[in-house]
């Protein structure tokens, strides 16, 4: 079957090869109809071994059903999270990180709910109940922060700032639950129970410095690669910024192993219209192999390898 390898001797260290996946007992055989691409698949891309499938997200048709039962059964749609592999005609993918797929949702949609949206979903439950509160969310046009937004909302947030660096995306941010929206981190935004953080860096320094007293910081993301940098008096617990936690943050160790029950919860809400992602481009592989390389994409790049 046609995939995208890594190879380090190829330009961008991937390219288009023939593989054969090997299942385990535990994996489902998945006929893909949509792969979607990551930040995490490309940092996966970057230190995997040669000849890796890369790839996490993954919707199709299950093909041959896992041996120990624990995936639906053949010829079942479905969307889930493989351990790599997806970007590829099949792949080996663990049969509890799969979910069903409504017959109206489309494969490319699903396909772009696992990774963000379980992220999104499992930071927003490390706060603890948002209802009432204040939440503050970092790199809001991003993934995993466009979807924070609207399960915030969803949870009965009383305010959900949302900051992101692109002006052009703030209607859009305030029509998906965000309550108001900024280019930068100020004081002017007052104080917030919780923070979803995408970015690290000084965004990170910048949102603790708002986080009332007890609140929580996810760190979900660092986006601007830079390192976090607090000084003495960041840390200072007086006068209302006692009790303040930096939590890190790792998807598929938060709230247990049970990634399927968040699958199939995020999927409904995208196939009631509850839940909306940002589909850029659809493409073959090879077509994505050439915009990978040029690493110049907008929204969610999904990969159709049937096409």
């Amino acid at each position: 079957m046609n995939s995208l390898i890594v190879d380090r001797d190829a330009p961008g260290g991937i390219r288009l090869a023939t593989t054969t996946p090997e299942p385990s007992v535990s994996e489902a055989l998945v006929r893909v109809s949509a792969a979607t691409v990551n930040p995490t698949d490309l940092h996966f891309a970057a230190q995997a071994p040669h000849g890796a499938v890369i790839g996490y997200e993954v919707a199709g048709t299950i093909d041959v059903p896992a041996s120990d039962g624990s995936s639906p059964a053949a010829g079942t749609r479905v969307a889930g999270l493989a351990m790599g592999g997806a970007w590829a005609e099949y792949a080996a993918v663990p049969g509890a990180q799969l979910a069903v797929i409504p017959d109206h949702l489309d494969f490319d949609t699903a396909a772009t709910v696992p990774l963000a949206g379980a992220s999104a979903l499992r930071a927003l439950r490390a706060l603890g109940s948002t209802l009432g509160r204040r939440v503050l969310i970092t790199g809001a046009t991003g993934a995993v922060g466009r979807i924070a937004v609207q399960l915030a909302a969803a949870s009965g947030a009383a305010e959900i700032a949302a900051v992101a660096r692109d002006e052009q995306a703030f209607p859009l941010l305030r029509e998906l639950g965000a309550t108001s929206t900024s280019a930068v981190i100020g004081s002017d935004l007052g104080i917030f129970d919780g923070v979803i953080d995408n970015v690290g860096g000084p965004a990170l320094r910048d949102a603790f410095a708002l986080l009332a007293s007890n609140g929580t910081l996810v760190s979900v993301g660092r986006a601007s690669g830079e390192d976090v940098v607090l000084s003495a008096t960041d840390l200072q617990g007086d006068w209302g910024g006692s009790g303040r936690t930096i939590r890190t943050f790792f998807m598929p160790e938060e709230g247990g192993p049970d990634l399927q029950s968040d699958f199939e919860f995020l999927i409904n809400l995208a196939a009631t219209g509850r839940l909306h992602t940002n589909i850029g481009e659809r493409v073959s592989l090879s077509r994505g192999l050439d915009i990978l390389r040029t690493g110049a994409w907008k929204g969610k790049l999904v990969l159709q390898p049937q096409a």
